[in-house]
């Protein structure tokens, strides 16, 4: 087994709202270590005084990534691609450990997939 947590359909559907956040979290802080203005003006004031509003951005930004990534971690959910929101929950289909997948837009879970075949080996949970 990869995962210590395995979810219930039921379970990775109620914690979308939870994970919506994090990736929400996830991407202002990308941004906030991407931000140019930021990045310059810490490059040029840094070696004097730690880069002063600047610092406190990029740091801001970089201690919002380090605790959604952490709290993902804990719940055991796998953001796959966070600009698209693809996101794997471990669950147990047939005896095995696989991954309930969702992507943000999608108004439920509804596909499944192998632990190996990723997004491209989604299949639905009802059959036919």
């Amino acid at each position: 087994m990869q995962h210590a947590r395995h979810y219930t359909l039921e379970q990775a559907a109620a914690a979308i709202p939870w994970v919506i956040e994090r990736i929400e979290t996830l991407r202002l802080a990308r941004d906030g270590l991407n931000d140019e203005d930021a990045r310059a003006a810490l490059a040029e004031a840094g070696p004097g005084n730690g880069g002063g509003g600047a610092g406190r951005v990029v740091s801001d930004a970089f201690m919002s990534m380090r605790t959604a990534l952490s709290e993902l971690r804990q719940m055991d959910v796998v953001v796959r691609d966070l600009d698209r929101g693809l996101v794997d929950f471990p669950t147990f289909r047939e005896g095995r450990e696989v991954y309930l997948c969702w992507l943000e837009g999608e108004d439920a879970i509804r596909f499944w997939h192998e632990l190996e075949t990723g997004f491209d080996g989604r299949q639905p949970l009802e059959d036919g």
